[in-house]
């Protein structure tokens, strides 16, 4: 029996994690296959909600409470970390714990993981949830690291993870700083499911668009080598067509790609594996409920 770990890191959102359990458990109850789910719990500041342990069909509910908050991309890489040395298993599937990740899709990644047993499972959005300044924002984000790196990134952090693949994003430093970048970097070889983005079970989006730039600039230096190599393309042929006629006009897209290179630079000091590698020294305490 194939055995399966949910993980999902949790901010304060306790009532939304609260629910989502509860409709994971009736999502996976017909899989012939043992699921456990990992809270990362990032330093919340507000008190926990008494958690339901009474599930059909999930065996245990684990949450690692976190001394300091790290963010989004690393509780979801100490995770990792934390299942590879210390939890038996076959596959593990990250998702968001406020709704926005539909639990049932789930049984999607479950019946495409029985069809590709060894290869890594992505829910690449085909439609979203937000208002429309937001929606193009994020075709931009999207158009943007795809100019960039050569990759359109079309999922987040919800898909399946076979062990092999577990293995080696907890070997690279870029997992530390963009989940997303990291596997489409080191496991180009993917099969998708299409996925619709659901609505916050509580609450509006915590997603601003000053966190999506930040998401867009972490992918795109994970991809840093060929970032610097189009841009230097670009910039040369670019200069020897504007060079007769030089103004400020003509100029600012070579100061914006030099500022995003800066900005590149910048984000790819946040990949550091040696903090991966102590990423579990952050877990303060564990609580089990099975």
């Amino acid at each position: 029996m194939k055995k399966f770990i949910i993980l999902m890191p949790v901010y304060n959102d306790w009532k939304s994690a609260s629910k989502l359990l509860k409709e994971i458990d009736l999502q996976i109850v017909n899989w012939e296959s043992e699921v456990s789910i990992l809270i990362i719990d990032d330093a919340s500041t507000e008190m926990r909600s008494a958690m339901d342990s009474n599930f059909k069909k999930v065996k245990s509910v684990k949450v690692l409470n976190m001394k300091k908050n790290q963010g989004h991309a690393r509780c979801f890489a100490t995770g990792l970390k934390f299942i590879i040395e210390k939890e038996n298993f076959d596959y593990v599937i990250p998702m968001d714990a406020d709704g926005e990740d539909r639990p049932e899709e789930l049984n999607l990644l479950f019946n495409k993981s029985k069809e590709y047993p060894d290869k890594v499972i992505t829910a690449d959005r085909v439609k979203r949830s937000e208002g429309l300044l937001f929606k193009f924002c994020y075709k931009m984000h999207k158009y943007l690291t795809y100019i960039f790196t050569g990759h359109l990134i079309k999922f987040g952090n919800y898909c399946c993870l076979s062990r092999d693949s577990v293995v080696k994003l907890i070997k690279d430093p870029s997992v530390w700083s963009s989940f997303s970048g990291s596997l489409t970097k080191l496991i180009p070889d993917r099969i998708s499911i299409s996925s619709i983005k659901g609505l916050r079970y509580y609450g509006p989006s915590k997603m601003s668009f000053f966190e999506l730039l930040i998401h867009s600039f972490s992918i795109i230096a994970v991809f840093k080598r060929t970032t610097f190599f189009r841009s230097f393309i670009f910039l040369s042929v670019y200069l020897l067509l504007i060079f007769q006629s030089l103004s400020f006009i003509t100029l600012l897209p070579v100061f914006l790609i030099i500022i995003l290179l800066f900005a590149v630079v910048w984000f790819s000091n946040r990949e550091n594996l040696d903090q991966l590698k102590k990423s579990l020294d952050n877990i303060s305490s564990i609580d089990n409920f099975n």
